[in-house]
């Protein structure tokens, strides 16, 4: 499928909203901790942004999305609110989950955002209740579960495709492949190079492409999504990525220097920037006006977050369900 200008600008400005928001988030988070109030864990999507606004951006408003710990981009590219986003994260009542949820539990049905989850694996089983929604209702919507290579050696992940296979429901998996599950390696808990091998043993397409080329992971998820919605059943995709941070603020690095450095050496942003200027799609002039519309986003959201109160803890119970 061909990308207009226009359609490649957007995904830019979107990767660079999510990069911007996770760089923020890490400020904002050491000042906190350095004064000793601890905001809990945070995992960043700094490299891996290519995925996020390369599968969403084809999705429909009706689509559903499940996440994971690392889900912020997943929720930016999806439409979430960049205020909330921000509020939420610093526990605000204004917040996506009014300031109860944090990090790892940003949820938006109201745009298919069904949550971000602190279980490995833990959303793979729960993506296939939308996915028996859109056959049981007759619609063509359609269901994304990101996951780590870690989630795909949980039972979680081999149950889930499985009966998708089986039912030919309309999911498309996404896993974003970094290397390493916390601080473990693929290679040491999965006896295959891809992941999406795996797909085989489901009688799935199964598709491996560049996770830090937006375009590329576009184009897979364009053909999943086509085939998810014209009910022929469920791929999965296996994007080959490298986050930039550590696992979280908590652990510290542990990967090998020179590996970071040739990772980071193809980020996906500054490669598109490249890319886009060198096939003349646009000029460092417009690039620099749509990162500078985004930095100005952000501090307004900020500024929102710091204006905003904090939840008032005799509510926590409106917000639970037997």
């Amino acid at each position: 499928m061909a990308v207009d200008v226009e359609e490649m600008l957007r995904l830019y400005g979107l990767m660079v909203r999510i990069r911007n928001f996770e760089l923020k988030m890490v400020e904002i988070f050491t000042a906190r901790m350095k004064a000793g109030d601890f905001p809990g864990a945070l995992h960043t999507y700094c490299g891996e942004e290519a995925i996020a606004v390369g599968v969403c951006g084809v999705l429909r408003p009706d689509d559903y999305v499940f996440s994971t710990h690392r889900g912020h981009g997943h929720a930016l590219a999806k439409g979430a609110d960049l205020n909330k986003m921000v509020a939420e994260l610093n526990g605000r009542a204004s917040g996506l989950s009014r300031g109860f949820g944090g990090s790892m539990h940003l949820y938006d049905p109201s745009i298919g955002f069904m949550g971000t989850t602190g279980v490995v694996g833990g959303n793979l089983p729960l993506c296939l209740g939308t996915a028996y929604a859109s056959v049981a209702l007759g619609g063509t919507f359609v269901t994304v579960a990101f996951f780590g290579e870690g989630a795909a050696s949980q039972g979680s992940f081999h149950e889930s495709v499985n009966m998708a296979a089986v039912m030919r429901w309309p999911v498309v998996y996404v896993c974003e492949n970094n290397l390493y599950a916390a601080t473990t390696h693929v290679a040491v808990n999965c006896p295959l190079e891809n992941i999406a091998d795996r797909a085989k043993g489901y009688g799935i397409p199964g598709a491996v492409v560049d996770g830090n080329d937006v375009l590329a992971v576009r184009e897979a998820a364009v053909e999943a999504i086509e085939r998810a919605r014209s009910g022929c059943g469920p791929t999965l995709i296996e994007c080959k990525t490298y986050r930039h941070h550590p696992h979280c603020m908590v652990i510290p690095e542990h990967r090998p220097p020179k590996e970071c450095r040739e990772w980071h050496a193809k980020d996906p942003i500054e490669s598109f920037a490249a890319s886009l200027m060198r096939i003349h799609a646009t000029t460092r002039d417009t690039l620099d006006a749509i990162e500078a519309r985004e930095v100005g986003l952000l501090e307004a959201a900020v500024k929102f977050m710091r204006e905003s109160p904090l939840p008032d803890p005799a509510t926590v119970g409106d917000y639970l369900w037997a």
